[in-house]
């Protein structure tokens, strides 16, 4: 299958006079002119029509098959001059979506076996020269290509993003007078094919310090004006604006910062720049033109201004440009679309890439002829499928809906719709269709937020390459789009302008009455509605000014000075000090008794030592009287380690004479009301425990005994419990009085009591106390007594 036509180029004839044949050897001239239609002179002849034109006839090899060109009905004669022109038409860049028309050239050959394998080919542009023009392709995911064929169709461009269009073969150049390959440019004030004789440099400093705050006109830049260049000498707050005929903002209007980038103003485009302000260069405004329009420049002023530098070329005087005659228009047939109904006018137009035109032909519908009438009963014909309507999309994932056509029972000709029952014609709903897969394109997410919340910041998004195939959309290695411009993935951004700098009080006055001080004053950094923000927002705009700077008062002269007497005195009564200073000032600094500071230039010994004023002085508040008051100890340690408890301090009345206390009696101080000495306290949480009542008395009093106690787990609520640690538990027995029992009593042992028979009925032995006390009684009782079993 041969490869699909490019609509790049189109063909029209031209009606010329009658003048005598050119031999075969004759060659032609070509001119071609981008930007509207390809016009050809014919120079062969052809049959006379006189009542119109003839049949379509082929334009070439390369046309496409739904566009012909009509010859003329007359003869056409030799001609002298041009032979023939072209003009590239639709110079409008293609939409995203729109297929490459050299890669639709090269995917016409997938269905076609090289060396018995069919590929998925794809354009392969690196090449130079005339190789350009040739239709180079290569199998995707391999690493070769072929040449398919010698010429690509005319009108494909040279060179992805490139100007230049291939024409027979050829890679030829637009020049500024709009023919391809004739060369011409324009000169350095914007004259097609001039010779820079009437260019006229126009430039300058603005240095004026600026208005009030606000927009500004600074600059007139006339229609006619190139190579235009406007620029800060240095960075600041202030900022460049472009106004467009009747005060339209184009670049930084309605107190909005534009992103730097690039603008359409004036017939041309601007460049606006604005680096980093750490780099030392002002923003910038810039373009090629000519201006078509007058333009004005303003500044959005917020400080003094830096200077601005300004330069552009015109043509003075004004070129004498001859306007190129315009091309007699020749009849030609409408043509018409071929469908039932005309396409609807809402439908937008897309885009098309330099040197491409879409081409349709419309067929005028003829009425169906009359039909014969249906007798009476069963409709004369049913409805059939014959195919189905074109799929919604040329590539990727389509719908279509199936076609139904009325047809004749008896004959299988087809009737018109009103010969079947409207009631049982099928739904055309839709299904699913698919075509080859749609060439991949780059699909860009959404922008992040602006890296600074106020000046020029920095916005990011993530970049992803897609194809559109029978299953839908999905993503693709990213060297699939590595032919397609690649879509930025930051851009600058400003949210708002920054703060400024406001110096909010005059200076103060100098901290020293003579010689060398400093002085200060209050900034602050305020936003554009004036109220005070953060530093941190003023720190990309211009430098903070100084809130302390040194002052000179001239020289001092040697002097005692002293400040105000203390207002209290050191005594609450009686008699007490007060207190003030006194210094030797010279030379600035200041300086108290008996100090001296590094580089002063006076010290006690300068001022004259017998006019020192005194700087002490006796005061009184009267005499002093006795006042007794409460004093209080500090808290003791709660009483309880865990749960509720007390704690206690001790309270004194204490008598007071002027600077001595005395404790005294706490009736000295009844009248005054008396702190607590208890309050409750609260320990940790109390956890369940082991408690125990005291031990028993020792069973003997001699040769080991036993003595007993009861043991308990207990909450916190003194409730019984069995949570207490067992390992924890205390021993419930344990021995006592283990020294031997003497044999006899001796001499000093004796009873010193009356009732130590009592004692010795009532078992009370076992206690110290009444061992020592009943000496003898009890000995005899333990001498009769058995050992313990332990």
């Amino acid at each position: 299958m041969a490869p699909p036509q490019s609509p790049g180029l189109w063909h029209r004839a031209l009606l010329v006079p009658s003048i005598p044949r050119r031999s075969r050897g004759q060659q032609s001239q070509e001119h071609w002119r981008p930007g509207g239609n390809l016009h050809r002179s014919l120079t062969e002849s052809a049959p006379h029509y006189p009542d119109g034109w003839l049949p379509l006839l082929s334009a070439g090899p390369h046309s496409s098959p739904l566009w012909s060109v009509f010859a003329p009905s007359s003869p056409v004669p030799r001609c002298s001059g041009e032979s023939e022109q072209l003009r590239a038409c639709s110079q409008a860049p293609c939409p995203p979506e729109q297929p490459d028309p050299r890669a639709l050239q090269c995917a016409a050959f997938d269905s076609q076996e090289f060396m018995g394998q069919l590929y998925q080919w794809e354009p392969f542009t690196e090449v130079q020269g005339s190789q350009r023009c040739e239709l180079n392709c290569r199998p995707r995911g391999f690493r070769f290509y072929v040449r398919h064929t010698e010429k690509v169709q005319d009108g494909t461009l040279c060179q992805p993003g490139a100007p230049d269009i291939c024409v027979a073969g050829r890679c030829l150049s637009p020049g500024c007078d709009g023919i391809l390959g004739s060369g011409r440019r324009p000169d350095g004030c914007g004259v097609c094919g001039g010779d820079d004789s009437t260019c006229r440099l126009v430039s300058g400093n603005l240095t004026d310090r600026g208005g009030p705050l606000g927009y500004q006109k600074i600059l007139l830049i006339p229609a006619g004006a190139s190579r235009l260049w406007i620029a800060q000498l240095r960075p600041s707050s202030n900022y460049l604006a472009l106004r467009g005929p009747g005060g339209r903002s184009i670049i930084n209007g309605n107190w909005a910062v534009d992103p730097p980038g690039s603008y359409a103003a004036g017939g041309t485009v601007f460049r606006y720049s604005r680096p980093p302000r750490e780099e030392g260069v002002g923003e910038s405004l810039s373009a090629e033109g000519p201006t078509t329009q007058p333009v004005d420049v303003y500044m959005i002023f917020q400080e003094e201004n830096p200077g601005v530098f300004y330069q552009y070329v015109i043509s003075s005087p004004p070129p004498n440009l001859e306007n190129p005659t315009p091309e007699p228009r020749l009849p030609q047939l409408q043509p018409e679309v071929l469908r039932g109904e005309p396409p609807p006018a809402s439908v937008p137009r897309p885009a098309r890439t330099p040197g491409t035109l879409q081409r349709q032909v419309r067929i005028p519908q003829m009425p169906a002829p009359p039909h014969p009438r249906t007798p009476l009963g069963s409709p004369a014909g049913y409805w059939k499928r014959v195919g189905h309507s074109e799929c919604s999309a040329s590539c990727g994932k389509g719908v279509w809906r199936p076609v139904f056509l009325c047809i004749s029972r008896e004959s299988g000709e087809e009737l018109d719709e009103r010969s079947c029952a409207v009631g049982t014609r099928p739904p055309a709903s839709q299904e699913p269709c698919h075509g080859p897969p749609c060439p991949p394109y780059w699909e860009a997410g959404e922008w992040t937020s602006c890296s600074r919340s106020c000046g020029p910041g920095t916005q990011h998004r993530q970049l992803r390459c897609r194809q559109e195939f029978g299953g839908g959309g999905s993503s693709v290695p990213l060297e699939r789009c590595g032919h397609l411009p690649r879509p930025n993935i930051t851009q600058p951004c400003q949210l708002r302008l920054c703060g400024r700098w406001e110096v909010r009080s005059p200076w103060s006055q100098c901290s020293v009455r003579c010689g060398r001080g400093q002085r200060s004053r209050q900034v602050r950094c305020v936003g554009s509605n004036g109220d005070e923000v953060s530093e941190q927002e003023c720190v990309s705009g211009p430098p903070r000014p100084p809130s302390r700077e040194a002052c000179d008062m001239g020289p001092c002269t040697t002097a005692w000075f002293h400040s105000d007497w203390s207002s209290k005195c050191s005594a609450e009564c009686g008699t007490g000090i007060q207190r003030r200073s006194v210094v030797c000032l010279g030379s600035g600094e200041t300086h108290g008794e008996g100090q001296e500071e590094a580089g002063a230039g006076a010290t006690e010994q300068t001022c004259a030592p017998g006019s020192r004023p005194p700087d002490m002085r006796a005061c009184s508040l009267g005499p002093c009287e006795v006042t007794w008051c409460w004093y209080t100890g500090p808290w003791a340690e709660c009483s309880s380690e865990c749960g509720s408890g007390t704690q206690r301090r001790d309270i004194i009345c204490v008598s007071k004479l002027g600077t001595e206390f005395n404790v005294t009696s706490p009736s000295n101080c009844s009248h005054l009301p008396r702190p607590p000495a208890l309050q409750p306290c609260q320990g940790q949480d109390c956890q369940d425990r082991w408690f125990s009542t005291p031990w028993s008395p020792c069973s003997r009093s001699c040769q080991g005994g036993m003595q007993t106690r009861e043991v308990q787990c207990l909450t916190a609520n003194q409730t019984l419990s069995i949570r207490c640690p067992p390992h924890l538990r205390p021993s419930r027995k344990r021995s006592c009085n283990s020294q031997p029992c003497s044999q006899r009593p001796d001499d000093q042992c004796k009873d010193s009591s009356p009732h130590c028979p009592l004692v010795v009925q009532a078992r009370l032995c076992v206690y110290p106390y009444y061992t020592a006390t009943c000496c003898r009684s009890c000995a005899h009782v333990l001498e009769r007594s058995p050992p313990e079993p332990a």
